[in-house]
């Protein structure tokens, strides 16, 4: 009936279920991919580069709110080489990176076209680039990270398990006591190290470093030394020899902010009153660590 209360409220109801559902997390999604261009444009002017991200983080999909765990990926190897494809010989790149890793053909098609790059490459790293993205850092011609920031090993895995450990299980048993499918593990494993050695003493040396310097990190990297999720920290990584500082600028962190999402509606497990302070003129320095 024309004019109905009831018809009108319904309406209402409806409409504001497809804007809640629907509309506004769209809405959203569009105005954060909007900030974080507009912080990437920022950046760019502040350095004269090319800017490039690849930030991997768990994020909510869809209304239901289903996380999605990221990793370095065929489709991410695609859209950082066409982005290098319109970028200049002589104009730098900064390409910031946060991942755990992921597929090794897709960090080594990165890696390569990083690396065949004419001018500078920077790979700024503010929290952590592990396995993979290890990888990608060592294309660079220099590696920016946070002080507290870390890399990691790159020694292959096997369906899981370190290529490393699999070797071991030939030198502690007769052959003739290992099945088939662990020596043809073992096998596959000895070709996966031997190959990830000489791809870093390339990619190295491409870079401009000594063989023999990059022979060592080859080494301390590739050949399961570490577990695989084992922290390389700055300090390790300077006395293997490799360009770091720590001067990520501020813009950085900054964009990194936009990237916090919190799965569902629980509160993130880490909170503090986001402003920078300033110690108090005259406060008690004594527990100040030396």
């Amino acid at each position: 009936m024309p004019g109905d209360p009831f018809s009108y409220f319904f309406n209402l109801i409806w409409f504001l279920f497809i804007f809640f559902v629907v509309l506004n997390p769209w809405l959203k999604k569009m105005g954060l991919q909007r900030a974080r261009e507009s912080a990437i444009k920022a950046i760019e002017d502040k350095r004269n580069s090319r800017v490039i991200t690849m930030i991997h983080r768990q994020e909510a999909m869809g209304f239901l709110g289903i996380p999605i765990f990221r990793f370095i990926n065929i489709e991410d190897s695609e859209r950082v080489l066409r982005a290098i494809r319109m970028t200049p010989d002589n104009m730098p790149i900064d390409l910031i990176i946060h991942t755990p890793g992921g597929l090794a053909l897709a960090a080594t098609q990165i890696a390569n076209a990083l690396a065949r790059h004419r001018a500078p490459v920077r790979v700024i790293i503010p929290h952590y680039a592990m396995s993979g993205g290890t990888l990608i850092a060592l294309s660079a011609d220099e590696i920016i990270m946070d002080e507290n920031a870390v890399l990691g090993p790159v020694d292959p895995q096997i369906g899981h398990m370190p290529a490393a450990s699999i070797l071991k299980v030939l030198e502690q048993k007769d052959v003739k006591d290992v099945d088939d499918q662990t020596l043809i593990l073992a096998d596959v494993s000895k070709k996966a190290i031997n190959q990830m050695k000489e791809y870093l003493l390339w990619l190295l040396t491409t870079k401009g470093m000594d063989r023999d310097q990059a022979q060592t990190i080859a080494e301390e990297l590739a050949v399961g030394k570490f577990t695989h999720d084992y922290p390389l920290t700055v300090n390790y990584l300077r006395s293997l020899g490799l360009k770091v500082n720590t001067d990520v600028p501020q813009e950085v962190y900054d964009l990194m902010d936009l990237y916090d999402q919190p799965v569902g509606t629980q509160p993130p497990s880490v909170q503090y009153i986001p402003v920078p302070y300033r110690h108090p003129r005259g406060a008690d320095h004594g527990h100040v660590k030396k």
